[in-house]
């Protein structure tokens, strides 16, 4: 897996061992073409959001998509599930890699901050209260994301409801880049 380095959060003193994963399964309809490879000061957004997440985790996936240079995992149980596609599949490969987190992103949140992990760190899920992609999520909860999938569940947020997770605001608030008028510069 490439762009493994070590892990920076703690819980209650336990180090974590995290995985971090790139939800980069969607289609960019409004964005009009591959958001992954767009430009902001000449870096791609795939790899502004490796890079944030790579220092803070012991390993790093993209899910949902195949991309060179990245170890890549398809979306679970199918694709054209969202981002609960690609986070069920990043639970998965973590609890079968034995990981205990997983620290997520959007392929399209170009300004993560260097602490996020440390930030989200504390007792259960946590999701960034406007982002709810970016979230800390033990892979405990993975039997829960399964059931609620096959129960015809498809939002973020409720799922985050249902496990009670954690929101956490962050400053300054986090860019999400949904059309090339998003991009900042």
């Amino acid at each position: 897996m490439p762009r493994a380095s070590p892990q920076k959060a703690s819980n209650r003193g336990v180090r974590l061992n995290i995985l971090g994963a790139i939800l980069a399964g969607g289609q960019a309809r409004r964005f009009g073409s591959d958001k992954a490879h767009a430009l902001i000061d000449g870096v791609r957004l795939i790899d502004r959001v490796a890079d944030a997440l790579g220092s803070q985790t012991t390993a790093l996936i993209v899910c949902g998509r195949d991309e060179p240079g990245f170890g890549c995992i398809p979306d679970l149980p199918a694709p054209g599930l969202g981002p609960l596609g690609g986070l069920n599949a990043a639970l998965d490969f973590a609890e079968t890699h034995g990981f205990t987190h997983v620290l997520t992103a959007g392929v399209d949140c170009p300004n993560l901050p260097a602490d996020l992990a440390a930030q989200l760190a504390g007792e259960g899920a946590a999701i960034i209260e406007d982002q709810p992609v970016v979230g800390l999520w033990p892979v405990a909860i993975a039997a829960d994301l399964v059931e609620f999938l096959a129960e015809g569940g498809r939002a973020l947020y409720g799922f985050a409801d249902r496990i009670e997770a954690r929101r956490i605001a962050v400053e300054p608030p986090l860019i999400n880049v949904n059309s090339p008028g998003d991009l900042p510069g």
